[in-house]
């Protein structure tokens, strides 16, 4: 296997993909989507091959997301990406439908992680590495706050905007910092 990258332009800025292949599109699994800037976000190494036209089918289904005519992705992914608990919350945040949020307390509770597990699902959701493609964006705070997303708070507020989700209000200023804000 070869990783392979290409980069797409979106309404959230220019996206990094990269996945590995056996040099067709069929045999693509995608390891990373990050964004610019993002906390622990995929960087192109020497060695990785831009490929394009590996990745138009991935493309398509990015493009179909942010222009409103697709709800969900149908993209493989790499095997053996994260911890076993990583992947455990990872297949909760897949599930949580488009245009709704579930809190962190939410996602812990049914993984079984309660309490203090708060945090490691916290930790676990911000170690993502398929941001958009798989939702942790529809994760916030027990409180409504947009919380903790690697590719920033002002991304995940596009994010749910764009999907309708009914709890974005807008970002508040707090402490002369920003923070966005969601309404129950």
């Amino acid at each position: 296997m070869t990783t392979v990258y290409t980069r797409v332009a979106s309404p959230v800025g220019e996206l990094l993909l990269v996945g590995e292949s056996d040099g067709t599109a069929e045999g693509l699994r995608l390891v990373s989507l990050s964004v610019p800037g993002q906390k622990g976000g995929a960087v192109v190494q020497d060695g990785w091959l831009e490929v394009p036209e590996l990745f138009v089918g991935v493309v398509a289904q990015v493009e179909a997301y942010f222009a409103g005519r697709s709800t969900r992705f149908d993209v493989p992914f790499a095997e053996g990406v994260g911890t076993e608990f990583q992947r455990r919350v990872w297949e909760v945040v897949e599930s949580i439908p488009y245009g709704q949020t579930l809190s962190y307390g939410e996602v812990a509770a049914r993984v079984g992680a309660s309490g203090a597990g708060v945090r490691a699902v916290g930790t676990a959701i911000g170690r993502n590495p398929l941001l958009v493609v798989r939702p942790c964006h529809r994760v916030i705070g027990a409180d409504g706050a947009l919380r903790g997303y690697a590719g920033g708070l002002e991304r995940k507020q596009v994010l749910l905007g764009l999907e309708g989700a009914a709890c974005v209000e807008g970002v508040v200023k707090a402490g002369g910092a920003s923070r966005v804000r969601a309404g129950g």
